[in-house]
């Protein structure tokens, strides 16, 4: 085979809808055409949950364009939202938050959020408290890369055409002080570390489409 050949992209199944969102030639489906991807909690076991809630993020509703990104050209600011949560299960050692956009098109999700080792006293993160120095995070808590590669949270940016994506703001409860994970751990790594100790969960959904 001649080392200049190029092999022709697959043609879409049936009744799928293209829709080109670069000069590359790139093309998604539109999330109208496809069912929703599962949350990665449906996978593990079952916790008892609590209440969380926010001055920027209504259940079900729009992001507002500061948790967009501006890194990625969504019009945002980056900003990672208030979150404050109560009646946590008792046995609660510390908290992790995490936001999880289980609709990108990677196979895998996009993790846009994870701090953990948040102590247990802790009930309240303000807005902006996921940039990328850490800065306005609890004493003790740890931030890690998100899955653009960069401390901190990184805002909404989905492609154009691509339909709502949902976001996952989740609060963990653990049963541990310390995960064990650090700064340098990958999301995934943080997930299996939080694994065995987590015994109460917390769910806010908002969504966000170009």
């Amino acid at each position: 085979m001649s080392g200049s050949a190029t092999s022709a992209a697959p043609a879409p199944p049936a009744g799928t809808t293209l829709i080109d969102v670069d000069p590359a030639g790139r093309t998604f489906a539109s999330m109208a055409d496809r069912p929703h991807a599962p949350l990665p909690y449906d996978f593990l076991p079952a916790v008892p949950t609590f209440d969380v809630s926010s001055d920027e993020v209504t259940e079900g509703q729009p992001l507002a364009a500061a948790q967009a990104s501006g890194i990625f050209g969504a019009g945002g600011s980056d900003t990672s939202p208030q979150l404050r949560w109560e009646r946590a299960p008792q046995g609660t050692k510390s908290f992790a938050v995490t936001c999880f956009d289980p609709d990108a098109p990677t196979g895998s999700g996009f993790w846009h959020w994870v701090v953990f080792d948040i102590p247990a006293s802790v009930t309240e993160l303000a807005a902006g408290a996921g940039a990328q120095d850490g800065a306005g995070l609890p004493a003790g808590a740890v931030q890690t890369r998100n899955d653009a590669n960069m401390p901190g949270y990184i805002g909404a940016g989905p492609p154009p055409g691509h339909g709502p994506h949902r976001y996952v703001f989740a609060v963990h409860a653990l049963d541990v002080e310390h995960t064990g994970a650090d700064a340098g751990a990958t999301p995934a790594y943080v997930g299996f570390t939080m694994f065995g100790h987590t015994i109460g969960r917390a769910l806010l959904t908002g969504t966000f489409e170009q």
